[in-house]
């Protein structure tokens, strides 16, 4: 005679079954999952919520020394790579759920309703729906802030170089004279006179710079532009 196997699963049913407890044990689970429903609402309410507040009370010893930026640090970033820190509230991405999360666990961990989110990332996040690299932090007080969650792609590796050009008008001018050289090399010799003469060279150089800068003034004029260091904390469209 054979022995039926044991279904552990059909016993925790049978013992569920037997449990007058048991439609308390699912009404406690039902509270407890409409709590945390209400929680991440309202952390959705504050990430959107326009309230200023320059600080949240974080007890220190539970935070990550390697999250905590001081403003400076983030200013730095900012115009380097041509981002903007703003309130949260004017970034028009989708905030993921792991950083949702992340801030429930915070603010159980502290004991706090968390307020003030900032947000990094590329001016065009601002606008319009995209991918690169928002960061997401709180503000701790005297300007610094702590580092909740970053999301999305990385930056393109050459960003940095790319928005060199445009952290002042002195790199600006450094890039269209250096354009205008290569350029100018480019024109063949002999191309307005028999001779080629150091003279000529520098006459066409500054034909070159003068079309290409002019350019560059209109692009910025018509569009609006600014150089980094005007943008990193503006909440202004056209910068």
């Amino acid at each position: 005679m054979f022995l039926k196997r044991t279904n552990i699963q059909e016993k925790l049913i049978l013992a569920k079954r037997r449990d007058a407890s048991a439609d308390q044990l699912l009404n406690e689970v039902y509270l407890l999952l409409n709590k945390d429903e209400d929680a991440l609402q309202r952390i959705d309410l504050n990430i959107q919520s326009k309230e200023a507040v320059v600080n949240n009370d974080f007890n220190i010893d539970l935070l990550e020394t390697a999250g905590i930026y001081h403003i400076r640090h983030i200013k730095k970033i900012a115009i380097d790579y041509r981002l903007r820190f703003l309130d949260s509230h004017y970034f028009k991405g989708e905030i993921p759920s792991e950083a949702t999360n992340k801030i429930k666990r915070l603010e159980e961990d502290h004991e706090l309703e968390i307020k003030g989110f900032k947000i990094l990332a590329p001016s065009k996040l601002f606008k319009l729906k995209d991918r690169d690299d928002p960061i997401l932090f709180a503000p701790i007080g005297n300007d610094y802030y702590y580092l909740i969650h970053k999301w999305g792609r990385d930056l393109h590796p050459l960003r940095k170089l790319l928005m060199w050009p445009f952290k002042s008008i002195v790199n600006l001018i450094a890039v269209v004279m250096a354009i205008s050289y290569l350029v100018t090399l480019l024109v063949p010799n002999g191309l307005f006179s028999k001779e080629s003469s150091s003279f000529q060279f520098w006459v066409i150089f500054f034909f070159m710079f003068k079309c290409i800068a002019s350019i560059v003034i209109f692009y910025g004029f018509a569009l609006g532009k600014n150089f980094n260091p005007s943008i990193w904390n503006s909440k202004y469209l056209k910068t």
